[in-house]
């Protein structure tokens, strides 16, 4: 059982902490509250488990949320301002993210290609980023089960346009797995296995996990 030298983490194929990004817009309560493609309270759980993991793997975050300055709208979820509480919200005007110059700078900053995206809604303010970061040789991987719409209809056709495109859809547990490669990374075993059990998949892994010891 000899696990193979760890790849070069930041040309590896694969999403490594070392050659991705965390995007996460307008998760704030109207847009949750008006999500119809899947339970709200498990969307709740996915995207906030999908921020514990941005956290822990020291992703860098580009956090932005739409018209709180302008009073039009709320700040982000009170659980995901506990969990990004050290990261700095941008806030816009526009539906799409990416005509926002300060957000654009922030992600060109991280000088990393792989962006790992979620939003609300699918529809708009998740897919006209997404085209626009493919469009300019970004390789973008969607959270489908941490992201959602205001139909099912209307979250499955904006997540096949943005894979038409070139876009990568993955789920929550994907992530986590990806991002861990490895029980032998003890240093992230505890916070992987945590994200799991918050998130509501523990079954097999805790299998797994016991059989390593």
């Amino acid at each position: 059982m000899t696990s193979a030298a760890i790849r070069d983490p930041k040309s590896d194929h694969l999403l490594t902490p070392q050659n991705s990004a965390f995007v996460i817009i307008d998760y704030q309560p109207v847009q949750v509250n008006s999500i119809a493609s899947m339970d709200r309270q498990a969307l709740v759980n996915n995207i906030v488990g999908t921020a514990k993991a941005a956290v822990a793997y020291g992703l860098p975050v580009i956090h932005s949320t739409v018209n709180v300055k302008t009073g039009l709208n709320k700040p982000p979820i009170p659980q995901l301002r506990k969990v990004l509480k050290d990261y700095p919200t941008i806030d816009r005007t526009t539906i799409n993210s990416w005509e926002d110059v300060e957000f654009k700078q922030a992600v060109v900053a991280t000088g990393r290609k792989k962006l790992i995206m979620t939003a609300l809604w699918t529809e708009a303010c998740l897919t006209f980023p997404a085209l626009d970061a493919l469009e300019e040789g970004y390789e973008v991987y969607v959270v489908v089960d941490a992201v959602g719409g205001t139909s099912v209809a209307a979250h499955e056709a904006a997540l096949r346009r943005i894979e038409q495109a070139g876009g990568k859809m993955i789920s929550v547990p994907q992530l986590f797995c990806e991002l861990q490669r490895d029980w032998n990374r003890a240093q992230t075993v505890p916070a992987f296995m945590n994200l799991f059990i918050e998130t509501g998949g523990t079954a097999g892994i805790q299998f797994s996990y016991d059989r390593s010891e």
